[in-house]
């Protein structure tokens, strides 16, 4: 597939009536026309608001959709959220009018209703977007055409989590800590109306994400409205742990608002979005200082303020989850800094995170650091992956299984044979995508065998809710049976190259229940 072609192009209204109407599909907002590649028509770019959130619409809620009658392109990936640099998403175009998704569905003659994926990317709200290549899902589908693919833009960083209230002129930004969430919902509701003219069924939704795309998936289930536009949640290495507080939100703001030489919403206004999104790399960005600083706010208002406490009370108990985590979630992180670099930002921060704990909680993080053999970043990456991943996921199973709900989770330990990483975060992306030849984390593309079963059970749960698979299904020709977390046993399905199998969570020893669980109260590292 021709990479130039799937990603160079600006769509267009089609006035001349020239196109092909087998590629057609009539919504509500518009007729879209897509591209078809040997058995896959996709379709991209297809704006799912009324109003792109640019000029009075920066920092304002998704401008609902109206009926439209024109015919529209729907060939290429709009543009990226406007974002510092680093990942792959900004090499291409950006800019604040990206509220669009992308869909994929098989070239066949199936009159029955399809399951429908949507995927939410990741990037630690602050970073990614739809034109990723890894999110091409056209080998995807070829695979799979008994599903339906969506891929969903939305706003980031300071355009999408974002706290104003606070300021003199704010009272006309209520909504701008969490826009990024509104905007997913708003996609969500477009799939939910849309959906069936494209083949798929609107009322057998998954929504699917990894890292800070999986933890949306958590919090969307908490959302006023938002659970009506699905019934299962696919989450990989993110959970409603990964949201801050409005007091550490304001802190934020404050210190880009000083940096940035602004008083009021209206002189932020004022500065262009590249000077925006310059700052806020520079101060908290990812690839620029490992910052982990933007998230959605538990405002009480789109987020519960103790969103596990929802959980514990049944809040999704009718959502069923497949979820989990992988085995050493933070060395990802590792390399870009080097070792030395990391060990002295894993210093800096534990420090910051002791501040808040009692005498007691400071005594086990010690102890469980000083417990980690080998290099020096080892205890720094161990403790942050339990707090920000694995301990997080683990808990959103316990929660939703006290509940009543069921949650099928995953322990991934597939190793990168690139220095450091391991099984680490993002590992597992390009595979389940089926793009072994993005080796970015990896360093090698996967078992086939194994990469095709991972994805068989990741769509035998979109299509009936239980990613078990029968010999037939499976590629190896071998069952493989998916047990629920359960309270006694703690059952997680190990992911492992050579050997899918289920384990009991104390012999691998996953979390640290003592030392590391308290953790999850305190959300953000």
């Amino acid at each position: 597939m021709d990479l130039k072609e799937m990603y160079g192009g600006e769509n267009r209204q089609i006035t001349d009536g020239n196109y092909d109407q087998a590629l057609a599909v009539k919504c509500i907002n518009g007729t879209f026309v897509g591209k078809k590649t040997e058995h896959t028509i996709a379709f991209k770019g297809i704006p799912f608001v009324g109003e792109q959130p640019v000029g009075k619409n920066r920092w304002k809620a998704p401008v609902p959709y109206v009926p439209n009658d024109g015919v529209y392109e729907a060939y290429y990936n709009a543009k990226t959220c406007s974002q510092a640099p680093g990942d792959i998403a900004a090499e291409y175009v950006q800019g604040e009018d990206c509220l669009c998704l992308n869909i994929w569905r098989a070239d066949d003659a199936t009159t029955q209703k399809k399951p429908v994926m949507v995927w939410i990317h990741g990037g630690a709200y602050e970073v990614g977007g739809t034109a990723d290549p890894n999110y091409e899902c056209h080998n995807f589908v070829e695979e799979n055409p008994d599903v339906i693919v969506v891929c969903v833009g939305y706003r980031l960083g300071v355009l999408g989590f974002f706290h104003l209230s606070h300021l003199s002129d704010g009272n006309d930004y209520p909504d701008a800590q969490n826009l990024g969430l509104m905007d997913q919902v708003m996609a969500l509701k477009w799939v939910h109306e849309n959906i069936a003219a494209f083949g798929g069924d609107p009322d057998n939704v998954t929504i699917w994400g990894e890292s800070a795309g999986a933890g949306c998936c958590t919090m969307l289930p908490l959302v006023n409205g938002a659970q009506k536009y699905f019934k299962r949640v696919i989450a990989q290495s993110g959970t409603v742990g990964q949201t801050r507080s409005a007091e550490e939100a304001i802190r934020f703001t404050d210190e880009l608002m000083k940096e940035l030489g602004c008083k009021t919403v209206a002189d932020l206004q004022k500065v262009s979005v590249e000077e925006l999104v310059e700052t806020w790399g520079r101060l908290y960005g990812l690839f620029q200082v490992l910052g982990i600083r933007t998230a959605p706010e538990r405002d009480g208002k789109i987020l519960p303020l103790e969103p596990w406490k929802e959980y514990a009370n049944g809040a999704a108990k009718d959502i069923v989850f497949l979820q989990g985590c992988n085995k050493d979630e933070f060395n990802t992180f590792v390399p870009p800094f080097g070792v030395e670099g990391f060990t002295e930002w894993g210093k800096q921060r534990l420090e910051e995170n002791l501040a808040r704990f009692t005498d007691e909680e400071k005594a086990l993080v010690k102890s469980f650091c000083q417990s980690v053999e080998g290099e020096s970043y080892e205890p720094y990456s161990r403790v942050f992956g339990q707090m920000l991943f694995i301990v997080p996921q683990i808990r959103l199973s316990e929660e939703q299984t006290k509940a009543g709900g069921k949650s099928y989770t995953y322990y991934f330990t597939v190793e990168s044979i690139l220095p450091i990483i391991k099984a680490g975060h993002a590992i597992e992306v390009s595979t389940l995508f089926k793009h072994p030849e993005d080796t970015c984390f990896s360093g090698r593309a996967f078992d086939e065998t194994f990469a095709k079963t991972l994805r068989k059970m990741w769509v035998q749960f979109a299509k009936t809710g239980n990613p078990s698979l029968t010999a037939d299904l499976s590629p190896d020709g071998k069952a493989k049976e998916w047990p629920l977390y359960d309270l006694k046993d703690k059952q997680v399905m190990v992911l492992d190259e050579q050997d899918i199998h289920p384990a009991k969570e104390s012999d691998l020893k996953i979390v640290d229940w003592e030392r590391t669980y308290f953790l999850t109260n305190y959300y953000m590292p």
